[in-house]
């Protein structure tokens, strides 16, 4: 009810179910005769808890653990969540642990009386969990009900709200989703006016390299620009700026000293490049078509996929497909997007690549354009990420088109329909 009312995008929830201990084979025996304390707080993995919490509200990616509670075992599959604007916890032993009540911005701890908790034990137990009538009584006898009165109860106390009769209580629950909702516009009022501030008072960041507009940068982006461009045109100057774009971003690369012997028998002091491996990663559809210039000008690059698209009703990136090159983390990776105007998907490549334990600073985010907006935001949130472009407009209008712009870039390359209400690549991919 709290995630129905609240109506806002990117809510998670995370069942405290999730993370039982693996049990020893004595313990599973105990288990298998309702003679093992789950009601203690030992039964939980707390160092398992804290740390995906921790991930979640850094907005990192999280492996939870699906539990079997059948078998009293964990699943060989574990579910990914991303972190969200609200992570919503939950579990009777959600306050039993100090460092987990640290993380916790509201407490809230719903209040039932005991014969409607015995009742829904024994329903649950006995018709999704398999057991029998006299093995649920014994074990809320012996177990149960003494870890409510000694390690529950007593939690009552450090809750910021205390909810009687549940989700009956339309009035408690009014009063949560009010104070959330006023949490989150002043969390988002606050980031807002650091990027207003950034955006308005400040210089384009050190991270930002824009290619030197020559004549010959100039007149290329003159005719891409131009809506009367054919698509053939625009399909070969776009490909000349990509390799310019590309061949300019691989000289921020670590390169280092290098001694090599001519066909004359004379050594040549040169550079040689200092990394492990180079991997481009495109964001779809616009950014694969810079593949092929990266691949002209890379030897052996390795290359992956990320598609992010913006769900319709929440306006908010979702992550819809991923192809990533195993040990990927050693790589110096190359993002590579065609516009980026808000920087929304942009930024949530990025946090997937650091979700694969890519280094920040190596990481080197390409676009042939870029709204400020979009470079403020992105260096605002990782500002260690080099950003590299051939161009950056002043202005988004308030449909987040880049001004003036390149139109959607996507449609021009491939020949496509522009999308029905005339927004650009980055509305239906947002960048």
């Amino acid at each position: 009810m709290i995630i129905e009312a609240l109506d806002v995008p990117w809510v998670v929830l995370l069942s405290m179910d999730s993370f039982y201990k693996v049990l020893t084979t004595q313990q599973q025996e105990q288990a298998a005769h309702n003679n093992f304390n789950f009601d203690h707080p030992d039964a939980f993995d707390f160092d398992l808890i804290v740390s995906t919490l921790k991930k979640l509200k850094q907005g990192k990616s999280v492996k939870v653990p699906v539990y079997d509670f059948t078998t009293h075992s964990r699943k060989k599959d574990w579910k990914t969540l991303y972190g969200a604007n609200v992570i919503i916890f939950e579990g009777i032993m959600a306050f039993a642990d100090k460092t987990l009540l640290e993380l916790l911005d509201m407490k809230i701890f719903v209040d039932t009386d005991s014969d409607i908790r015995l009742v829904r034990r024994l329903r649950r137990d006995i018709s999704e969990r398999g057991r029998d009538i006299e093995g649920v009584i014994k074990q809320y006898n012996k177990f149960v009900k003494p870890a409510f009165d000694q390690y529950i109860q007593p939690t009552m106390r450090v809750a910021d709200i205390v909810v009687p009769w549940g989700s009956g209580n339309t009035v408690a629950i009014d009063l949560i989703v009010q104070h959330m909702h006023s949490q989150l516009e002043e969390r988002e009022l606050s980031v807002r006016a650091a990027l207003a501030s950034a955006h308005q008072c400040h210089p384009l960041p050190r991270t930002l390299s824009v290619l030197k507009s020559t004549p010959q940068v100039r007149g290329m982006h003159t005719i891409i620009r131009d809506k009367e461009t054919s698509r053939d045109e625009f399909i070969f100057y776009s490909k000349r700026l990509m390799r310019l774009l590309i061949e300019h971003a691989l000289s921020f690369l670590p390169f280092q000293d290098c001694v090599v012997q001519t066909p004359q028998g004379q050594d040549y002091a040169g550079k040689c490049y200092a990394g492990k491996q180079i991997t481009g990663v495109s964001i779809l559809r616009a950014g694969e078509t810079m593949e092929p210039a990266l691949r002209a000008v890379c030897k052996d690059v390795r290359i992956g996929t990320i598609l992010i698209q913006t769900n319709q009703h929440t306006g908010e990136p979702e992550l819809h497909y991923l192809r990533l090159p195993k040990d990927i983390s050693d790589d110096h990776v190359i993002l590579m997007d065609c516009t980026v105007s808000t920087g929304a998907a942009a930024m949530m490549a990025v946090r997937v690549l650091l979700d694969h334990d890519v280094p920040e600073d190596k990481i080197f985010l390409l676009s042939l354009l870029m709204a400020e907006m979009g470079v403020h935001s992105v260096a605002y949130a990782f500002p260690r990420v080099r950003i590299i472009t051939t161009a950056v407009d002043k202005r988004v209008n308030d449909l987040f088109r880049i001004i003036p712009g390149i139109g959607n870039f996507g449609d021009r390359y491939f020949g496509t329909d522009a999308a029905p209400d005339g927004s650009d690549e980055e509305e239906a991919a947002p960048s």
